[in-house]
């Protein structure tokens, strides 16, 4: 993929910017509709409503052999659309401007980007960074960009849980149904990493060191640290400390450490490394699955390799000027 070194350039009308919205980011979550105010600050702009039946990188890719190709590549959605554009980015060469849409929008907060607002700031001034990133892979194919963090077990089984009653419960619903399922039915996962074998209840694997306190890593502490943090939850304990160990907000671990809900820290071991490969076998019936950016990838049944690898100034992002340190 091309290196990213070219500055940073000012888009106050939005000139140049082809902006691809993903109208299924964030529906459980009442806000205002953000299209006014991109309309109003970036008339300039391209807007393209991503379609049931569109992939994201035939969209880029036709907008690129269009008469106007665009100079910089923005999306409006959630982080598994974020990451998906951070790739396409990554592959053409071009800056990446996000514009937070979605339920939790993990990677636009690790950037200070917390409104649509704040977004067209850092454009319209062309304020950003180069940041580190992870490529993730599990076979012949090209890997995978990830911006945030990469999981097996027991967080994939909830996430496939929760994928399969959406359509009838919603994204919250859902998920509330899927983690109480989880206290029931949740099952270890067996990895393989350099030849030791151990069952395990998940892995997350972090861009960047993240808060020493937390096994279920969501969302990334630094924008620049090249380096990937591994948490490996060992399968000594019951379900409920394995559900309990997925929450990533600072007050509710605080809680559930205080109540002996979360596992002890001998039973989660901690890797800081450039490059992780783990062998994932589930059983029988369980989900053979992983999870980046909150995107589900279904893998053989047999088991999948997964290998992880830092990549340092990966994607240049527009954001402010504060959160560059």
């Amino acid at each position: 993929m091309p290196e990213p070194s070219t500055p940073l350039q000012p888009r106050p009308t939005g000139a140049g910017v082809f902006i691809v919205r993903n109208p299924q980011s964030g529906r459980d979550v009442i806000r205002r509709d953000p299209s006014e105010v991109i309309a109003e600050r970036l008339p300039d702009a391209r807007v393209h409503e991503l379609l049931d039946d569109e992939a994201l990188a035939d969209v880029v890719a036709d907008a690129l052999a269009g008469d106007h190709p665009p100079a910089v590549l923005g999306v409006l959605g959630g982080d598994g659309s974020v990451s998906r554009m951070a790739h396409q980015a990554r592959r053409h060469g071009l800056p990446l401007l996000v514009l937070p849409g979605g339920t939790f929008n993990h990677f636009a907060r690790s950037i200070g980007v917390d409104t649509v607002d704040a977004a067209i700031d850092a454009l319209v001034a062309g304020e950003g960074m180069p940041v580190t990133a992870a490529e993730v892979s599990t076979g012949a194919g090209e890997p995978v960009t990830v911006l945030n963090a990469v999981s097996v077990g027991t967080y994939p089984q909830v996430i496939a849980e929760r994928e399969d009653r959406m359509d009838r419960m919603g994204k919250w619903l859902g998920g509330v149904a899927a983690t109480w399922r989880a206290l029931r039915d949740a099952v270890p996962v067996v990895i393989a990493q350099e030849g030791r074998r151990a069952k395990v209840w998940s892995v997350f694997v972090s861009v960047g060191r993240n808060a020493p306190d937390r096994v279920a890593m969501m969302q990334r502490q630094t924008v620049h640290d090249p380096l990937l943090d591994v948490r490996i939850h060992h399968a000594r304990g019951s379900r409920l400390r394995a559900v309990a160990s997925l929450a990533f907000g600072r007050r509710t671990i605080a809680i559930l450490r205080a109540v002996g809900l979360m596992p002890p820290d001998s039973d989660v071991e901690r890797l800081v490394v450039r490059e992780f490969t783990v062998a994932v076998r589930t059983p029988d019936g369980a989900p053979s699955v992983y999870v980046h950016d909150g995107e589900l990838e279904e893998q053989a049944p047999a088991g999948y390799r997964l290998h992880c690898v830092v990549v340092p100034d990966a994607v240049r992002v527009y954001a402010p000027t504060s959160a560059q340190t």
